[in-house]
């Protein structure tokens, strides 16, 4: 019989996954552009230039680019008023020359946005048949109530689950644990693993020996934004461990002196893990790939009636 240390948890491509669904999306629109003449378009609205946001959004620029979705870009000023930013977004809402010539512009607004814009206010601008992104109150909202269908899923979270799907990985009826719970994240796959029939439970800054909790889990969420917080022997085994950290940490052996790494410790984690994402190329290209089903999806609402 192997032992555990010969064990290696299978590693969840979230590369390969997401290079496969922007290939179905790609078919999708080229049925709509040869059927009805007409593509989905993204327009991304970027307030200031924080690199970070910058980079972010130059990907999700190629991507559409790469699937022959319109993308449509908006950059503002980072001292842009609330007033001006709102009324772009009204522009886009109701865009003749958009929405009823060849585009179907999908609106994502660029978060975190600076500190003296309200961001709830702007995302409740957002036409809801246009929230890509997922965070409008309606469609949260929708999300979290039963017997309701929000239009749509905010993307990381459903990148999460497609992971789990693609994978083969069952939720019904396993005991499913969250770390974290930001709007972005944690707050909304809870929502969905509740809604997919998991029995939810989400581990946050104020739990009581979150390690536990954890090691009770068949499917860890992974999004405290804490490096390597979650060890080897908090999982337990065979489980199936989505990491959606992001975390730079020193690392002299790199020309940039530092590295990416997950909340999760990769190493420990292939080690009793089932199933584990990698950092990067896990969650990351799946927050892509959803972005443009979202807006795959806004636009066959409207093209194909």
């Amino acid at each position: 019989m192997a032992s555990q240390s010969d064990h290696k948890a299978a590693i969840i491509d979230g590369k390969a996954i997401a290079q496969t669904i922007r290939n179905e999306i790609a078919e999708e629109v080229r049925h709509l552009s040869q059927k009805y003449g007409k593509v989905p378009g993204l327009a991304v609205v970027i307030v200031g230039n924080r690199k970070d946001s910058q980079s972010y959004v130059s990907m999700k620029r190629k991507a559409c680019a790469e699937v022959a979705i319109k993308s449509l870009d908006i950059d503002l000023l980072e001292d842009v008023s609330q007033d001006d930013l709102i009324a772009k977004v009204h522009e886009l809402n109701a865009n003749p020359d958009v929405h009823g010539f060849v585009l179907l512009v999908g609106i994502l607004v660029q978060l975190p946005l600076p500190k003296h814009i309200n961001e709830e206010k702007v995302l409740s601008e957002i036409s809801i048949e246009k929230d890509v992104d997922g965070f409008h109150p309606l469609n949260i909202g929708k999300l979290a109530m039963k017997g309701r269908e929000p239009l749509f899923l905010p993307c990381t979270p459903k990148g999460c689950l497609e992971l789990l799907s693609r994978s083969g990985i069952s939720i019904k009826g396993k005991k499913a644990v969250v770390v974290g719970r930001s709007n972005i994240v944690g707050l909304p796959v809870s929502l969905l693993l509740l809604k997919a029939d998991a029995t939810v439970t989400v581990v946050h800054s104020h739990s009581h020996d979150p390690e536990s909790i954890i090691r009770e889990a068949d499917i860890i969420i992974a999004a405290a934004g804490q490096a390597m917080m979650i060890k080897g022997s908090w999982i337990k085994p065979g489980a199936a461990v989505i990491d959606v950290g992001t975390n730079a940490i020193d690392d002299s052996s790199r020309k940039s002196g530092y590295r990416l790494v997950g909340d999760v410790d990769f190493q420990e984690a292939c080690k009793v893990a089932g199933w584990v994402t990698p950092v990067p190329g896990g969650v990351g290209p799946m927050t892509v790939a959803m972005l443009l089903k979202n807006t795959l999806d806004g636009a066959k609402r409207v093209i194909a009636k």
